[in-house]
């Protein structure tokens, strides 16, 4: 399925700085990037980095003098999914995991899973089946968690979500990180352009562990699972920030639109509680 994505922003800088920007769709097994161009005005150099075992594309360049940059992004990317019946997958042992994975069990700056531990397994724990936990858990956010745009900001974690009951989209994937880390099923948060989204704008949902491959889930519910197109992964927020800024450089304005390459054809997919299927992307 083929999407066209776009990003633009502008930013005023103040002082010489350096900008860090994480809004490049991602190369994976089960997402092409078919064409893309990035542009910024004045022209500047930059450069594309890849940290560590990352797979996230930032570009990163440094603005010398004071005045405004307008920058743009924009693509079409294949992407691919999966819709796979859990019922029958068998619990991946911790003792049997890959190392990548381990990560992702740990508590993290937003995700403090070890200070919703008793929360989640008094609320979850007697479920048996590790699908029908995250299904529950994202179930229980969506019905407890009013999604209130502005609300929270970049200091807010899962613990401050739990308690205040309100936020955005990367308020609700970190508490759903939180809660399947406490439960110890390894979770990620996962970034995007986000297909129906109303008001158009990047999303944030979470992946979980489950039988050997990452599964997705969006406890927001606003946006259907195969309308994605990814751009980052990571622990938390932290790790998949859309601009890391260093200077003194103001954002001033951004526009965001994902939409369906011309000629395509689109079924929303969303989950159904104790479905067992499960949409992943690689």
């Amino acid at each position: 399925m083929k999407f066209d994505v776009f990003t633009e922003m502008q930013y005023t800088a103040n002082s010489p700085g350096t900008l860090i920007l994480n809004i490049h769709a991602l190369r994976t097994p089960n997402q092409t990037v078919l064409k893309e161009e990035f542009s910024i005005e004045p022209y500047i150099k930059v450069e594309e980095l890849v940290l560590g075992n990352s797979e996230n594309r930032l570009v990163r360049f440094e603005i010398l003098e004071p005045g405004n940059v307008k920058l743009s992004y924009n693509a079409t990317v294949d992407n691919c999914y999966s819709i796979n019946d859990h019922s029958q997958k068998e619990e991946v042992m911790i003792a049997h995991m890959d190392s990548t994975i381990l990560p992702y069990l740990y508590p993290s700056r937003y995700c403090q899973s070890d200070k919703l531990y008793r929360l989640a397994n008094n609320l979850f724990g007697h479920i048996g089946h590790q699908f029908d936990q995250v299904i529950a858990l994202t179930t229980w956010i969506n019905k407890n968690v009013q999604y209130m745009s502005g609300f929270s900001n970049a200091q807010t974690s899962a613990y401050d979500t739990v308690t205040q009951q309100a936020g955005v989209c990367r308020d609700f994937a970190h508490l759903g990180i939180a809660l399947c880390r406490a439960l110890t099923i390894p979770a990620r948060y996962f970034t995007g352009y986000a297909y129906h989204l109303k008001p158009a704008d990047f999303h944030a949902c979470f992946e979980a562990y489950l039988g050997g491959e990452w599964v997705l889930f969006d406890a927001t519910h606003l946006v259907p699972l195969n309308g994605l197109v990814k751009i980052a992964i990571g622990r938390d927020a932290a790790d998949t920030a859309i601009a890391n800024i260093f200077g003194d450089i103001i954002f001033t304005t951004m526009q965001v639109t994902c939409e369906l390459t011309e000629g395509e054809n689109f079924d929303p997919f969303f989950y159904e509680d104790s479905a067992y299927k499960g949409l992943s992307y690689l």
